[in-house]
């Protein structure tokens, strides 16, 4: 990935574009049963608040690594009054052909299942061989005002889309930091113990910190030539980058000589962090630092309306960033993303979105919001589990 990541694509070509062409739910949320031909083209949703229009991309966001855009734990998203199961299928033209892809968890039972052209896989971590998904929520609009560990997530969300193994580094951290926490509550525990599990903690947090600098470093760069390209364009260009004291070591350190140091750290401060009941350092506190580049302003400080445009923004350069890494498309899952955009902004999204060349999912309550997509998408409304193509009166479903 680093060596991706760092020289980008140039002269590589156009990247391959990844489009799903059917999509089949079954008792996922409000969808007792789904069945949409996309045919490749992009999506747009339509309908009232409530309708189901969130539940259709939550569910293509479950075709990646993880636990979905909400998060949710996966029996919650089983259909109430189903049978406690549901699934989620997809055909699409990707990297790797024609294929289809599913997941779902059986009823009464909460381990996830995933299959690639109906053969088990062992893990989720495969359903990123065939696409790679970008996502922007309303939930994110308070990404630059709220805790640090929201914006640690997204960047890490963002690593994923790059390398879907640091996703499993992330919580390998988190769990051996959890297992030393623990430890250290119990003041009988073997030092030769807790040696041992200060070196995972150490070898993880290299890891898990080396995966941010990267992707923090690849996204400046995008965002560094999207300026270039657009100048004061409709979406301030973000400045990025990570800050820390464990993420300011590499900076004079190889990996190798931070994860010593930060193993010896941590057999020091035992003391220190078992009265302050978490460990005091490492990547864990770690903070994503933003700012309206022009301005040079704190984006947590900027308004509203520059707050939306520096979200947006940050998400198409990440789109920008994964179809040069990996040499294909992402498939964007955008909800909401038109509520607070006047027609010019809409307009310029709706531009960039084409330039892209990928295949993405909008939703909205208002259909005039997307009149300037033309022949861009194709426009469902959603009317409580069911889709209807707009101005028509059969269902899609």
């Amino acid at each position: 990935m680093t060596a991706a990541m760092e020289t980008g694509r140039d002269g590589a070509g156009p990247a391959l574009r990844v489009a799903i062409d059917h999509l089949r739910l079954s008792d996922f949320r409000n969808y007792a049963a789904l069945d949409l031909e996309a045919g490749g083209r992009s999506v747009v949703l339509v309908g009232e608040n409530g309708a189901g229009k969130t539940n259709l991309i939550e569910a293509v966001s479950y075709l990646s690594p993880g636990r979905g855009l909400r998060r949710a734990p996966f029996r919650d998203v089983a259909r109430i009054g189903g049978a406690g199961g549901f699934a989620v299928a997809a055909r699409l033209d990707g990297a790797l052909g024609t294929v289809r892809l599913g997941t779902g968890i059986e009823p009464g039972d909460s381990l996830r299942q995933v299959r690639v052209d109906g053969v088990a896989a062992k893990g989720s971590d495969v359903l990123a061989d065939h696409l790679r998904l970008v996502w922007l929520t309303p939930a994110m609009d308070g990404l630059f005002t709220g805790p640090a560990g929201d914006r640690r997530r997204f960047l890490d969300r963002m690593a994923m889309t790059l390398d879907p193994a640091h996703g499993r580094r992330v919580v390998a951290f988190e769990k051996a930091l959890t297992e030393r926490n623990r430890l250290l509550e119990d003041f009988r525990s073997d030092p030769a113990w807790l040696d041992a599990v200060e070196e995972q903690v150490a070898g993880f947090a290299v890891a898990v910190a080396a995966g941010r600098r990267e992707t923090v470093a690849a996204i400046a760069r995008v965002l560094a030539d999207a300026a270039a390209d657009d100048g004061d364009g409709p979406f301030p260009v973000a400045a990025v980058r990570l800050d820390g004291a464990f993420e300011a070591a590499f900076d004079t350190a190889s990996a190798t000589d931070v994860e010593d140091w930060y193993r010896r750290d941590l057999a020091a401060g035992r003391s220190r962090d078992r009265a302050a009941g978490r460990a005091l350092a490492g990547p864990h506190r770690a903070e994503l630092l933003v700012a309206h580049s022009a301005k040079q302003m704190p984006a947590a400080l900027s308004s509203t309306g520059e707050q939306k445009g520096l979200l947006i923004g940050l998400v198409l350069a990440q789109a920008r960033l994964v179809a040069e890494v990996t040499g294909t498309t992402p498939v964007l899952l955008l909800d909401e993303v038109t509520a607070h955009l006047d027609p010019l902004r809409r307009a310029a999204l709706y531009d960039r979105l084409e330039r892209l060349g990928g295949q993405w999912f909008m939703t909205g309550t208002d259909a005039a919001a997307f009149a300037e997509l033309g022949d861009r998408a194709a426009v469902f409304e959603a009317r409580g589990g069911r889709l209807v193509p707009l101005g028509e009166g059969d269902p899609a479903a």
